[in-house]
């Protein structure tokens, strides 16, 4: 399809729905439908054949990452389940001595788990909770802090599911490098660093405004915990399992660890490339999917044999780990749909823009 203004129509529109309406999904569903309908000349039928095409094509383009997604709630599952969280939760409350401390090894912890932002969020605040509502922390400016770290450290970091979502946008047969090319974007992602600095200076300061500072007001003269927040506290509460803060750790690591070298693996580096070339070259979503999977296979041997988790809660934790994890495996497919909707082979947006 020739380029043309009408091209930019699917993203306007997308940015715009949710900016107003708050929902992503319907909001990508909608830019998706329009584009779709552009590409086929108003043809309904034919938009939504596009539409799946399209979605079929990207999907099975990326399984490697939504392999790697899949895998890292099935592990924050099993890491949950076994009490890990918890005991870590109980350490930290005997050491931590506010609350500026409190947000303080929030942020710190949100920085260290950079390997996907869905993956921090869950893990971060699941471990974080307890600690913060000790010190009578309202939920709100919890959920900023794990916010503010989440994606913003995801998105410049080398080893990420981001990183291999860039890879994964470009044009099939583009000459572009996408890991190369995600790395030369760090410096200029100003959301991402400014979003960071500003929430140091929130917990250094103890600043707060507008809403959030009404929030942490009232939260102030009255704690509680939110209503739909109180069966999940219930829930960590009784957790049975007998694991230990090392039980959290190691994961982390074997995750982490694996996840780099894989970069380097696929890079070549066996093959006698430079570090830096072999993590130019490398493939990041079949890493991070390899990363995660030997992790997986690692927590198994660590807990099971030692009944940290019993074999039917470790079952459980399959399908309650793939449940967490849809929310953002069906945005990252929504997103895939509309990037190929812009694409050379359809609206070409890249061309008019270009």
């Amino acid at each position: 399809m020739e380029s043309s203004a009408l091209s930019m129509l699917p993203p306007i529109i997308t940015i715009i729905l949710a900016l107003l309406t708050k929902e992503v999904y319907t909001s990508l569903i909608v830019g998706i439908f329009v584009g779709a309908m552009l590409f086929t000349d108003g043809n309904f039928l034919e938009s939504i054949v596009t539409f799946f095409e399209i979605m079929e094509g990207k999907v099975g383009g990326n399984v490697n990452i939504l392999v790697f997604l899949v895998i890292l709630g099935i592990l924050v599952a099993i890491i949950s389940k076994s009490g890990a969280t918890k005991a870590y939760g109980e350490w930290a409350r005997s050491v931590i001595s506010g609350k500026r401390s409190a947000l303080g090894l929030t942020a710190f912890l949100g920085m260290l788990i950079f390997i996907d932002d869905y993956f921090n969020c869950l893990t971060v605040g699941t471990i974080m909770r307890p600690v913060t509502d000790k010190f009578k922390i309202c939920r709100a400016k919890l959920a900023y802090v794990i916010d503010s770290t989440a994606a913003p450290i995801c998105i410049i970091a080398p080893v990420s599911s981001w990183a291999a979502a860039v890879g994964s946008s470009l044009p099939e047969g583009s000459l572009i490098d996408g890991f190369l090319l995600f790395l030369q974007t760090i410096p200029f992602n100003l959301y991402a660093i400014l979003t960071m600095l500003f929430m140091v200076f929130i917990i250094t300061t103890g600043r707060d405004f507008a809403t959030m500072g009404a929030e942490v007001r009232k939260n102030n003269e009255h704690f509680e915990i939110p209503a739909e927040y109180k069966d999940a506290v219930s829930e960590e509460q009784s957790t049975g399992g007998q694991g230990k803060i090392i039980d959290l750790i190691l994961p982390l690591i074997v995750l982490i660890s694996v996840c780099i070298y894989g970069m380097l693996y696929t890079g070549g580096i066996h093959e006698g490339k430079t570090i830096s070339d072999a993590f130019a070259d490398c493939d990041a979503s079949k890493s991070l999917a390899l990363g995660s999977f030997i992790a997986l296979i690692f927590i198994s041997a660590l807990y099971l044999p030692r009944k940290v988790v019993n074999f039917s809660e470790y079952c459980e934790c399959y399908s309650q780990g793939f449940k967490a994890m849809v929310p953002a495996i069906f945005i990252l497919c929504l997103a895939w749909t509309l990037s190929g909707i812009c694409s050379d082979s359809y609206l070409n947006l890249g061309g008019y823009v270009g």
